[in-house]
């Protein structure tokens, strides 16, 4: 019985680092994709850039959010961790629309 557990919990733990792993390498491509569009906008014609100055400091205050729940969920208990995978995973979708709709909007 005490073997099982702790298999079990050493599984968990694999898993919660995989998925972090994951989290941290999505994360860094939302960075680059961020500079890229930043890049964009700075390039932008006068009359629209305020615009999409606008969307970038939402993607950035989205990109911050989804940062903060990562922060928490690698900070998490085992009981707290699905909770916190289901926040981080909110905040990533919010992120990830805002996203492409500014893009399909530039």
């Amino acid at each position: 019985m005490a073997n099982q557990l702790n298999k079990t919990l050493e599984q968990n733990a694999e898993n919660q680092k995989r998925y972090k792993e994951k989290v941290k390498a999505q994360i860094d491509k939302i960075d680059a994709r961020i500079d890229e569009f930043r890049a964009k906008v700075d390039q932008a014609e006068a009359d629209g850039k305020l615009k999409y100055q606008n969307m970038l400091e939402e993607l950035t205050a989205k990109r911050d959010a989804a940062q903060q729940k990562f922060d928490e969920l690698q900070n998490a208990s085992e009981s707290a961790w699905d909770d916190l995978q289901k926040g981080f995973e909110s905040a990533w979708q919010e992120l990830d629309q805002s996203f492409q709709k500014a893009v399909n909007n530039f």
